[in-house]
């Protein structure tokens, strides 16, 4: 993906929390679908307003829905994590909800219960 702030895709709540191996061989952004189209789709302009943002993640969200490294993409917006822009099929608001599960996720132990830290150190 380039260096603009990014769209959105389609909203999946299932991101993986593991490199796959297409990670391993090489870049993954030279795949991206984004590369052969508009930039603009996937960063708002100055001001944009509220239903020209959404018609406009809503083309991004096609784009990444095509793309063949649509999870690498989203994996790497959460981990840097991208502040602006459609990665992954995800706007930055729905990559703060995926955050935010994921972190409630690994701070709870089995069963749904907080982990006993003091037990760790």
């Amino acid at each position: 993906m380039q260096s603009s702030p990014p769209q959105e895709s389609q909203w999946s709540p299932a991101v993986p929390t593991q490199r796959s191996p297409r990670d391993l061989a090489g870049p993954w952004h030279s795949e991206a679908a984004c590369r052969r189209d508009e930039a603009g789709l996937f960063f708002a302009p100055s001001q944009e307003p509220t239903a020209a943002r959404l018609s406009r993640e809503q083309a991004a969200k096609s784009v990444c829905a095509r793309c063949p490294v649509l999870l690498e993409c989203r994996e790497h917006a959460l981990l840097q994590p991208e502040p602006y822009g459609v990665w992954g099929g995800l706007t930055a608001a729905e990559r703060r909800v995926v955050l935010s599960r994921r972190r409630r996720r690994e701070a709870t132990g089995p069963g749904g219960r907080a982990a006993d830290i003091s037990r760790i150190a």
